[in-house]
């Protein structure tokens, strides 16, 4: 690791909020570390990893570490389902580890210096500069270190506090889930305040549930119910990840001084989905050049930058009270395939794309399952 130094800008996290952050400021001239306690960007991945498509139009990725799922299909807990697409949309399965480490490589190219395995601990700021131990100083300090922020906690800022806590298994990839289709259970036993999902993948199909704060996720019984009703030829599981989901919305003290979090850490995530990455891509790039701007001509401190544009999640906070009483099963049966119920789904998962409850009138062809390359940094 480097000698103490200053920088222009430090990023504490290596996720996407971070890493996006960290490669427009190198790119537009900014001296950037990035602190990350993993030793490697894609271990211990705590993600699904799908990105919508507004996050898939943020910034270009290769395609090798991407599958396209063009609709969603929803079951209900009678097993009942209904199928849903938008012309021209479509989700990013992702390879997630594979992401994080080509974002991460990105990132160093643009001339950032990466510091894997180091730890943020004791940090001060005064007038001129963020002094962060073992690393150096900086003239900014952005926070991006996920839902349990240590910046947080140590400059004193607001926390998450409300949370969904997820499990996802990874499968073969031939398991065998019908590749057209985000998967989705709805089923207030099951997932008591939000939803258990399957989809193939990029190299792994993906098993997982989450649940509201006072429930504990059942994996296994989720398994057993993807197992019969998506069909699965066989299942051998691979990995497992899980994590907490911020769902409290926007916190509101995510600034102090020259410290700011975002993404995850400043509560800029779905309240009723969890939904973050594209949020976490677009900020993170417009938190980097509002920081150039403050920096070297007198623009706004990119705090107030973000949080102007950032959104307030005033519908999706109700939605998420909601869906934490767990409506009991008999209501979802008697919700899916309904018009209404289509038009409320097409909001969530393709927001303004297409007509409410439209259907494509042909089955679009199921997308190959690309194999996995490893990126070193």
């Amino acid at each position: 690791m480097l000698g103490p130094r200053h920088y222009d800008l430090i990023i504490v996290g290596a996720s996407f909020a971070g890493l996006a952050c960290a490669r427009t400021a190198a790119l537009r001239g900014l001296k950037v570390a990035v602190i990350e306690r993993k030793d490697d960007p894609g271990d211990q991945v705590r993600t699904t990893g799908i990105l919508v498509k507004e996050a898939a139009e943020e910034t270009d990725i290769p395609s090798e570490l991407t599958r396209r799922i063009r609709g969603v299909r929803l079951y209900a807990p009678n097993g009942t389902h209904s199928d849903h697409w938008a012309p021209g949309y479509y989700f990013l399965a992702t390879d997630t580890p594979g992401l994080l480490r080509w974002m991460a490589q990105e990132a160093w190219r643009a001339g950032a210096t990466l510091h894997f395995g180091a730890r943020f601990g004791a940090a001060s700021q005064d007038a001129r500069a963020v002094h962060v131990e073992g690393i150096g100083s900086a003239s900014l300090l952005i926070g991006a270190d996920g839902a349990n922020s240590a910046v947080a906690r140590c400059f004193g800022l607001d926390r998450n506090s409300r949370f969904l806590g997820g499990v996802e298994l990874e499968l073969s990839a031939d398991a065998g889930a019908d590749p057209r289709f985000l998967h989705c259970f709805l089923d207030s036993e099951l997932a008591p305040g939000y939803l258990a999902w399957a989809l193939t993948g990029v190299s792994v199909t993906q098993v997982g549930v989450a649940v509201r704060q006072a429930s504990k996720p059942d994996i296994d019984a989720v398994l057993k119910r993807v197992r019969t009703s998506v069909e699965l030829r066989r299942v051998e599981i691979v990995g497992r990840r899980s994590g907490l989901i911020p769902v409290g919305g926007v916190l509101r003290r995510t600034s102090v001084g020259r410290v700011m979090l975002m993404g995850d850490a400043a509560g800029y995530c779905s309240p009723m989905t969890g939904g973050g990455i594209a949020l976490a891509l677009r900020l993170g790039r417009r938190a980097a050049q509002a920081a150039v701007d403050w920096l070297g001509a007198d623009g706004l401190h990119p705090a107030l930058v973000v949080e102007r544009e950032a959104p307030r999640f005033g519908m999706k906070r109700l939605m998420r009270r909601a869906l934490d009483l767990a409506p009991p099963n008999w209501m979802w049966d008697g919700l899916v395939g309904t018009s209404a119920f289509r038009t409320l789904t097409h909001h969530v998962y393709f927001h303004r794309r297409g007509a409410p409850g439209e259907l494509l009138d042909e089955t679009p062809p199921a997308a190959p399952i690309e194999q996995k390359k490893d990126i070193a940094i």
